[in-house]
This record gives C-alpha cells, sequence and structure tokens, in this order.
C-alpha cells in the first residue's frame, strides 16, 4: 500500500515538472531573454550608426528588431539616403536581414 502510494506521488510530481518544463519553451513568436537583449544591442548599434551618419536623418527613422531582422521605417528625403540607412543597418554586427520600410518625401 505504502509503495503504491509513493509511486503515485513520483508519478504526479513528474508531469508537474515535465509540465512546468514545457511552459518554460520559448515559441516562434517569443524571445528569450538572451535574444530580447540581443536585438535591444543590435536596435541600440543600428540607431546610433544612423545618427552618427551625416548621410542620413537618423531621427526621422525607426528601428525595431525581433531575432536579428532588423525593421527600418519613417521618413528621409532622398533614395539615396533611405538606401544609405539600410546599408548602415546592414554592417552592425548581428544583424541577419534588413526590412527597409522607410518612405522617400
Amino acid at each position: 500500500m505504502v509503495t503504491t502510494v509513493r509511486k503515485t506521488t513520483a508519478l504526479l510530481l513528474s508531469l508537474i515538472l515535465v509540465g512546468l518544463l514545457a511552459a518554460c519553451a520559448g515559441s516562434a513568436t517569443q524571445e528569450s531573454t538572451g535574444e530580447y537583449l540581443d536585438d535591444s544591442v543590435i536596435t541600440t548599434k543600428v540607431k546610433t550608426s544612423l545618427l552618427k551618419s551625416p548621410d542620413v536623418s537618423g531621427f526621422a527613422i525607426e528601428v525595431e528588431t525581433f531575432k536579428g531582422d532588423v525593421q527600418l521605417s519613417g521618413f528621409v528625403d532622398t533614395a539615396a539616403q533611405r538606401a544609405r540607412a539600410e546599408t548602415l543597418a546592414r554592417e552592425v554586427a548581428g544583424v541577419a536581414d534588413v526590412e527597409n520600410n522607410i518612405i522617400v518625401k
């Protein structure tokens, strides 16, 4: 009788632990803490690069990063500025891809 209770308790605890571990798993649309921090660093580096560039108005460009993919949006005066912003973003370490949604005024 005692053995059955112990086995049942052990099985129940095992199932609870498996459930807790499954709940901690990431998903395709959710980043882990490390990925989020990496993306924050990439975003900061891209934004800094845009702000330092005399060719591009970094204040008018928004930068978002998800799993290394950078999305640029905002407004610039010329197509050359749009292309330069994309080039600057691609040069940042850790950038996997750049989606350029910048609009030329």
